[in-house]
């Protein structure tokens, strides 16, 4: 009875949603190659730290009527707006309860089952591609301006990061010795869970000019002691978390991770995750920044957008 009370629910939200009309649409192909019309993007709910991300940067934080729980920049995304919960466990009636005229969704979002009803409902629902290389970050804005009905801004936001991209890949060209990079995820039972090919933080090492020290496997594993003795890790780079996150002595305090090149010289670094790893306008700066940390000789300098004026040209 539960069940059917919910669904019924449910049922009552697509009947309040509003009707598509094809005046003025706005056609898309999203990530999973669906042709999407969509006729009012005034009211948007954003799925997906780094789609929050481009949309307040295109200006259009005042169409979003709700975020997911990874919406942690700008802080007032999170702060002002209802929150549809994790992007990988969506709830069709929390999504569809704020009414929205559009939903963008970051490719990954779940479950499965979820994302089904939410793209059976009578509101356009848009999977953004999520692809960890500068081309990536370029195509996921150039996705949601041109279905917030944006282009132009899109455009703009796209030049002023291309531009940033260019400047890291002048930072790239002086290293000569790319450093090898264990990302850890977590510690479970005294083993770690890291990054192989094909991760946001594979992506990141790539833009900073290191190597991943696990190439492997693809996605995230839990490995054995021999296999962190193995990569041989110069450095350790981990997600700040608050009181989850990873320490120095944590890790290194691991007889495993004690006998790497990175446990030797105790060469960690930490930062922000949505920072590291979303791959959406600030990336740039952010593998600059891991570079410095990684390579002490060389010189953090200022992007062409860190002065924000390209930026905030892009808003209006």
């Amino acid at each position: 009875m539960a069940r059917l009370g919910g669904m019924g629910l449910l049922a009552g939200y697509l009947l309040l949603l509003p009707v598509p009309s094809q005046a003025a649409a706005i056609a898309v192909k999203d990530a999973s190659g669906r042709d999407i019309t969509i006729a009012d993007p005034t009211r948007i709910v954003s799925v997906g730290g780094s789609i929050t991300e481009i949309l307040y940067a295109l200006g259009l934080g005042g169409r979003v009527v709700a975020v997911d729980s990874t919406s942690l920049y700008p802080p007032e995304a999170l702060g002002q707006k209802p929150n549809v919960g994790y992007m990988r466990q969506l709830s069709p009636e929390g999504v569809l309860g704020v009414a929205p005229s559009l939903i963008l969704a970051l490719e990954g979002s779940g479950p499965k089952d979820a994302v089904a009803v939410l793209q059976a409902a009578n509101v356009p629902f848009v999977t953004v591609p999520d692809r960890f290389n500068a081309a990536g970050i370029v195509e996921k804005i150039h996705t949601v301006a041109k279905a917030a009905g944006v282009p132009a801004r899109g455009e703009c936001l796209a030049d002023a990061v291309q531009s940033d991209l260019d400047a890291l890949g002048e930072l790239q060209a002086k290293i000569s010795k790319p450093k090898r990079v264990m990302f850890v995820l977590s510690l479970v039972g005294g083993r770690a869970m890291v990054a192989g090919r094909g991760t946001a933080a594979d992506g990141i090492l790539n833009l900073a000019g290191a190597a991943n020290a696990i190439t492997e496997y693809e996605g995230y594993k839990t490995i054995d002691d021999e296999a962190v003795i193995a990569a041989k890790p110069d450095a350790i780079l981990v997600m700040q978390r608050g009181r989850e996150a990873l320490t120095a002595d944590a890790v290194f305090g691991l007889p495993s991770f004690a006998a790497t090149p990175a446990g030797q010289t105790k060469t960690f670094v930490a930062m922000d995750g949505l920072y590291l790893l979303g791959f959406g306008p600030r990336t740039a700066a952010a593998a600059r920044d891991l570079a410095a940390a990684l390579y002490p000789g060389q010189s953090g300098a200022a992007l062409p957008s860190e002065g924000k004026a390209a930026i905030a040209a892009c808003a209006q």
